[in-house]
């Protein structure tokens, strides 16, 4: 098969699974098979775009064109390439936890659930391989409207409000800032594809490139920046492979995604260093690091400790992005693989705990270890990988990061990234600590009956796991991917 009908059927894939479960309806198995089974045909197809982009092979498909210069298309390049198969990976295994998650808990419309989340990673596609920012926008923008109606799947007044302030903050600033910024982009450039080194004429003022720079950081909502960054813990109302989905495989990682392609192939490296507004930007990730670190601390909810947990570590990634080092957006695209898997474990363990002993608050989890070993096991192994030591694969992209700050002569951050490290270890560790080590005072039976979730879920939970180890011995398929792409 040509190189570029593989683009093509990556990208149409997600679509006829929409349709499939769509037609499918209420046949549990027939649904769910369609789910898997294009997500199996997905990964294949992205995989098998790996060596032409590692060879700088041209991998691209047109659309349509809106206006001259401006057309949706798409075009294969190492970063999206990358993005793409992390998503397409997770697709399969998210939708292994969601079939026990969504059986064991009774989930009504779960119909709708599997086939929004299949668009939803039609748009991932669509955003990972865009060749210009008005295909990226089109997505990105789809990508929060798929994604809506999962956040309010339950239909609840907290779960409307929830999706209100998800979908008030995604659009407003998308839609004030982003859209802003891509036409400022396309009267100052004459162009708006994505091209290694940037695209800015080199007599661009820096002034008027600060503002650019400025309206795109806070204009990807996504990517939860503070002080736009509420959607996130507001969207924790969904279901948990919503959260799994919104933390690990489509919408934060979109969102970081989108930083670092747009600091990398619309600014570029070089430029990005001379702009005044790049260092301060830098400090307001650092101080979002750690801010969301401290707050986490304070959740007793487990999946409001994590939401909090993935903006500070979404932080990591835009600054790995502004350091503007080949070190930075090693570690910050690094960063985009580890974390998802390691968040999407902690969500899955989360929602575990929620099916098969039916607690959601951290002070209820004494002695939970002797119920759910291989739960409480998994969550602490995804912990370590957030937390960024070994024997996992956080270990390389916080390890990168540290090198970028170190290139950039950022002592500062040197310092922020070791204490914002520790306070990972607070706000993580003492979760499975309690589960296993009950503190004193509790009172655990002696015989314990174990009691897992669903087996698909534990298999889900089981590959995920088992990954975050391995992406310590084995990230040369993602780290040659971001070297191709620097």
């Amino acid at each position: 098969m040509e190189t570029s009908a593989l683009l093509g059927l990556a990208l149409g894939l997600p679509v006829l699974a929409f349709a499939g479960v769509l037609m499918a309806d209420q046949r549990q198995n027939l649904r769910e098979a369609i789910s898997l089974l294009c997500g199996g045909l997905l990964l294949w197809t992205v995989a098998n775009l790996y060596q032409p982009a590692l060879q700088g092979e041209s991998v691209s498909l047109a659309w349509l064109q809106v206006m001259p210069g401006i057309e949706l298309a798409f075009r294969v390049e190492p970063l999206g390439l990358l993005f793409a198969l992390v998503a397409s990976f997770l697709w399969i295994v998210t939708t292994l936890y969601a079939i026990g998650y969504m059986r064991g808990h009774n989930e009504a419309n779960q119909t709708r659930f599997f086939a929004l989340f299949a668009l939803s990673i039609g748009c991932v596609m669509g955003i990972a391989f865009a060749e210009n920012l008005f295909t990226l926008f089109v997505f990105y923008e789809v990508l929060t409207l798929a994604t809506y109606p999962l956040v309010t799947h339950a239909g609840t007044e907290k779960a409307r409000a929830g999706g209100r302030t998800y979908l008030m903050i995604l659009l407003g600033t998308s839609v004030g800032f982003f859209l802003v910024a891509i036409a400022g982009t396309w009267l100052l450039a004459g162009t708006l594809s994505f091209t290694p080194g940037g695209v800015f004429p080199t007599e661009t003022a820096p002034a008027v490139l600060s503002l650019l720079l400025v309206l795109y950081v806070f204009g990807v909502g996504k990517a939860a920046i503070m002080p736009f960054h509420r959607w996130l813990p507001a969207a924790m109302v969904a279901p948990t492979p919503v959260s799994a989905l919104l933390h690990a495989v489509a919408v934060v990682k979109a969102g970081v995604f989108v930083i670092l392609k747009v600091c990398l192939m619309i600014f570029g490296l070089e430029t990005l260093k001379a702009i005044p507004a790049t260092t301060w930007l830098l400090y307001l990730a650092a101080i979002s690091i750690l801010l969301a670190s401290l707050v986490a601390l304070r959740q007793d909810n487990l999946k409001a400790r994590l939401a909090y947990s993935t903006i500070s570590q979404l932080g990591y990634i835009t600054l790995g992005a502004l350091l503007a080092t080949s070190a930075g957006i090693a570690g910050g695209a690094m960063h985009i693989v580890m974390h998802a898997f390691g968040k999407i474990t902690l969500f899955f363990c989360a929602g575990a705990i929620l099916v098969a002993a039916h607690k959601t608050e951290i002070s209820q989890l004494d002695g939970l270890g002797r119920q759910m070993p291989v739960t409480m096991s998994a969550f602490f192994v995804a912990s370590l990988c957030i937390i960024g030591v070994p024997p996992t694969g956080g270990t390389w992209s916080k390890w990168f990061l540290l090198l970028g700050t170190v290139e950039a002569e950022q002592w500062s951050l040197v310092v922020l990234l070791m204490l914002s490290s520790l306070l990972s270890i607070a706000y993580l560790l003492p979760i499975p600590l309690r589960a296993f080590f009950p503190r004193n005072g509790t009172t655990v039976p002696g015989k314990v009956m174990v009691r897992e979730a669903p087996w698909p879920s534990m298999v889900a939970i089981a590959v995920t796991a088992i990954g975050c180890v391995l992406l310590l011995a084995y990230p040369t398929i993602f780290s040659r991917l971001i070297h191709a792409g620097i």
